[in-house]
């Protein structure tokens, strides 16, 4: 039977500090990949961090990622990642991303985009029109939340999207399945709502990159 996952009890929390970059020199063709950098990354079994500016593995650029079991001072186990057909790494960069800001008051979570486009590849020869699937439209992510302008993810939120800020998001559901995103974000901390309801207040997040998940 499938893992049935729920809406409730939902983790939502953003990042709150990230470290220096630090260069990445290769990244294996494997399961899992194995980065390895130029010099000490600081990262211990368990810790997120995100690779940038990845020329060649464009599949892992700007995406989140868990440091694995035999992770070591110069290189770094990214879990569950098979790299194995991915294209052949030239370049990045990795930092280490904590997530100590936490969201009180969300009240959904909203993905769209992620569709593929459709390259038509039909020929003068052909009797039927053929197509491939073409690049996955941006993934954008809505939410409402409560107006509560003691929610420290709110304000943080805020303080991100006054500067035009990238900030990396974690949700943990119950059953401990987690979901990462990359984004910049959208919050005013604008009230709205209508006559007798709850006020409420919109939150955006537009994906710079991929997304990643993790069973636990």
């Amino acid at each position: 039977m499938a893992k049935v996952t729920l809406w409730k009890g939902v983790q939502v929390a953003m990042q709150s500090a990230i470290t220096a970059a630090i260069n990445v020199t290769a990244i294996t063709k494997a399961s899992p990949g194995v980065a390895t950098t130029a010099s000490a990354h600081n990262l211990v079994v368990g810790d997120y961090f995100i690779l940038t500016e990845v020329q060649g593995m464009i599949e892992v650029s700007n995406r989140l990622f868990r440091a694995a079991t035999g992770t070591t001072g110069s290189t770094i186990n990214i879990e569950a990642e098979d790299t194995t057909l991915y294209n052949t790494f030239v370049s990045g960069k990795v930092q280490k991303v904590t997530f100590g800001t936490s969201f009180t008051s969300l009240l959904d979570f909203n993905v769209a985009g992620g569709e593929f486009s459709e390259i038509d590849t039909t020929t003068i020869h052909d009797t039927q029109a053929t197509s491939i699937p073409g690049l996955p439209s941006a993934l954008v992510i809505t939410s409402s939340s409560i107006w509560d302008v003691t929610d420290p993810g709110l304000i943080a939120a805020k303080k991100a999207s006054d500067v035009g800020g990238i900030r990396a998001f974690l949700l943990t559901f119950q059953n401990q399945q987690k979901y990462l995103i990359n984004g910049y974000v959208g919050a005013t901390l604008s009230p709205g709502g209508t006559a007798q309801e709850k006020v409420t207040s919109p939150l955006k997040i537009t994906a710079n990159g991929g997304s990643t998940v993790y069973a636990s």
